[in-house]
């Protein structure tokens, strides 16, 4: 997976990928749904994205490790802030995208629904007075 400046790029590359739950792998071993990347005019790396549900469990870990606890022992307000940056990034489209958060936060489907309520009418209100809602991703 090397080449002219490829370790650079490769290395360049590899915190993007890790941060996606992605794998890098040698550009011959590419099957039909990997990305390959290039460098001066030659393939590089292969990227290999995971699927939706294992991003989902990857970025849950992720927000576990930031924390420094499990997320189902943070308090409210924070897991309303999880959930709200778990609907920015498209978590509720994956299918069961809802019982798995609720499962890892330790609360009800009911709950995050109200959580994703919630963040809503906060941003439709801040829509209204004309202020830009605060974002705390």
């Amino acid at each position: 997976m090397t080449g002219v400046g490829g370790d650079a790029f490769i290395a360049a590359v590899k915190p993007l990928v890790d941060a996606m739950g992605g794998a890098l792998l040698p550009p011959e071993e590419a099957g039909p749904d990997d990305v390959v990347l290039a460098w001066a005019g030659a393939d590089v790396v292969a990227v290999r994205l995971p699927q939706l549900a294992e991003s989902l469990d990857h970025i849950l870990a992720a927000l576990e490790r930031k924390q420094g606890k499990p997320l189902a022992e943070l308090d409210r307000k924070t897991k309303q802030e999880i959930v709200r940056t778990l609907e920015a990034r498209g978590a509720f489209s994956v299918r069961h995208g809802v019982e798995t958060v609720a499962s890892a936060l330790g609360v009800s489907r009911f709950t995050v629904y109200n959580y994703i309520n919630y963040a809503d009418e906060q941003r439709a209100k801040a829509r209204e007075s004309g202020a830009q809602p605060r974002r705390r991703d």
